[in-house]
């Protein structure tokens, strides 16, 4: 494992407002397209400070024979669930967040107020169930679940996907179920889809090898840190949650071999960004391991290994928008989001994507 501590950025403060931008809610894509790899792509090219409009499609021809695409593997489980408290009755919701023990997860629940310590929950027809251990701050709570059988398949069973509030379903769709989920999914445990990695079809993937192109893989479980919205005034006060990350030897040492030829590598997204990021020594190699990426990315912080980075387009204020500010220049990002809202771009998690070399 790799210590981030002595990575903490020391950047000049900069305040949440700055990282602000005005979007209209129709733009907030709601469904996915029917073909994934369909989506539009803006190119931003820091160097140049110019952007052009193409199509995903067209990503092979962006990049350069031997350079190398790292992608996220991890696999959303269905870790929305819905049922009742007992003995009132009344609904309640709770959301996964991360496994502390065998069945013992802290959790997001609502209505928080009315769950108190010992109270008990029950899912589907009495299947599965919960007790309250402790109150934990912000509506978290930690629970501990009961269930005959793999609790694994009563959560498929029961679970629900997590989709983000501001994708509308009054129920959970077989197509969210399927298509919130990149087609190299492979690592149960992440509780938002690495939404970069949405786009690719094996047809896609396939492309970029025929193109000499390499495809390397890590996994990155994405938490609700990810996605935690940012409460302080000043950037560099937030702190984002510790993830899991997991870095197999031969996606390490292709990684390392690529940047010892002069290649660059390409990461799908903003959680391979801090896995890279996290898993990256003070000589900047990538070793390979297991840990938690602990690292803030917010401007000022010098990357060491990530030399391009396909992202799709990120909520204002939010941690996400922060790291790609601190990648290509708030400015810059700023302005390119301006055009994407001019030129009518799908945003958010089923939207289209930014390619930045």
């Amino acid at each position: 494992m790799i210590n981030d501590t002595h990575r903490v950025q020391t950047a000049t403060s900069e305040l949440i407002s700055d990282f602000d931008y005005e979007l209209p809610e129709e733009l907030i894509a709601q469904h996915p397209l029917d073909n994934r790899d369909a989506a539009r792509m803006l190119v931003l090219d820091r160097a140049k400070r110019r952007w052009c409009d193409t199509r995903f499609l067209e990503l092979a021809s962006y990049l350069t024979p031997g350079d190398l695409v790292v992608v996220n593997n991890t696999r959303v489980f269905p870790a929305r669930l819905v049922g009742r408290r007992e003995p009132s009755g009344g609904r309640v919701e709770v959301f996964l967040l991360r496994e502390h023990g065998p069945r013992v997860w802290e959790t997001l629940a609502r209505p928080a107020r009315r769950l108190q310590q010992n109270s008990r929950l029950f899912f589907g027809d009495g299947r599965l169930s919960a007790e309250v251990l402790e109150l934990l701050p912000g509506g978290r709570r930690m629970v501990r679940f009961e269930c005959e059988g793999p609790f694994e398949e009563a959560l498929d069973v029961l679970g629900q996907t997590p989709l983000p509030p501001y994708i509308k379903r009054n129920n959970e769709s077989s197509e969210d179920r399927q298509i919130y989920q990149t087609v190299y999914a492979s690592a149960r445990g992440a509780i938002a889809a690495p939404t970069a990695g949405l786009h690719f079809t094996r047809q896609a993937m396939d492309k970029l090898e025929a193109s000499g192109i390499g495809i390397a893989e890590l996994t990155l479980h994405v938490g609700y840190g990810t996605f935690e919205p940012v409460r302080v005034r000043n950037v560099i006060d937030h702190r984002v949650a510790p993830e899991r990350y997991e870095m197999g030897e031969s996606s390490a040492k292709a990684i390392n071999e690529t940047h010892a030829r002069g290649n660059r590598i390409v990461a799908i997204g903003t959680t391979t960004t801090r896995a890279l990021e996290s898993a990256t020594d003070e000589n900047g190699r990538v070793v390979a391991g297991a840990g938690e990426a602990r690292l803030t990315i917010t401007p000022g912080y010098k990357f060491r290994v990530v030399d391009s980075l396909l992202t799709n387009f990120h909520l204002p204020r939010s941690s996400l928008l922060i790291l790609i500010a601190a990648f290509a220049g708030r400015d810059l990002v700023l302005e390119a989001y301006e055009h994407a809202v001019a030129e009518h771009y799908r945003f958010y998690s089923y939207g289209d994507c930014m390619l930045i070399i």
